[in-house]
């Protein structure tokens, strides 16, 4: 591991232990908080699996009426019968916090009419798999609305854990080795300092005693 560009100073050694200190907090916050995103990641994204097995059931279900449907209705009765809807849907987009990321929030409410029925047509001209695909379209649709709401918080909750992720490696294997690398070079440094200043001093004072001698002769 490099050692860090710096004075070897007992100034900069007190500074980089202090640097060291909070890294190390640091890192153990971020493995913390990755760990409990991963945690509630892998409890969504059970949930977005199971929601989404139904979701494309029910789907798969209304198509399949729809196309039988449209095999024994002429195509000018199916778009008219289908052209003016009944029900009116208000959709509320808001945000929340999971762990400090922001995922949305949809709200669904209904605006018809109670007394209002939800095929837009009449039953004479139609067939009976029309009602079926609408009226499974229209159960579906709070469901493929939490699908939705689902899917968004996972990718983003993934795209934070990824980049929590980079964060504690970072720290774990570079910076955090590199500060201790840095504080151990600086450590040996001041130390050789230390005994080479003691030497000097030593010499100094030998010299100075022979000189005392060779006065008092």
């Amino acid at each position: 591991m490099a050692v860090m560009r710096v004075n070897p100073t007992r100034m900069e050694l007190t500074r980089l232990k202090k640097r060291l200190a909070t890294a190390v907090r640091g890192h153990k916050l971020l493995k913390d908080k990755r760990d409990e995103m991963m945690r509630r990641f892998v409890g969504l994204v059970r949930k977005n699996k199971e929601l989404r097995e139904q979701v494309e059931k029910e789907l798969t279900k209304a198509l399949g009426d729809f196309l039988m449907a449209r095999a024994v209705m002429s195509t000018e009765v199916l778009e008219e019968a289908v052209m003016y809807p009944t029900r009116e849907v208000e959709l509320k987009v808001s945000k929340r916090n999971i762990m400090s990321v922001d995922v949305p929030k949809i709200e669904y409410e209904e605006k018809s009419q109670e007394s209002l029925s939800p095929y837009p047509y009449g039953f004479a001209s139609t067939s009976g798999e029309l009602d079926g695909s609408i009226a499974t379209l229209s159960e579906i649709l709070p469901r493929m609305l939490e699908l939705a709401e689902l899917e968004k918080t996972c990718q983003l909750l993934a795209d934070e854990i990824e980049k929590t992720r980079r964060r504690v490696n970072a720290l774990e294997h570079i910076m955090i080795p590199q500060m201790e690398e840095t504080i151990r070079y600086i450590t040996m440094k001041m130390d050789e300092d230390e005994r080479a200043s003691r030497t000097r001093l030593m010499k100094v004072k030998d010299m100075i005693e022979e000189r005392s001698r060779q006065s008092s002769d």
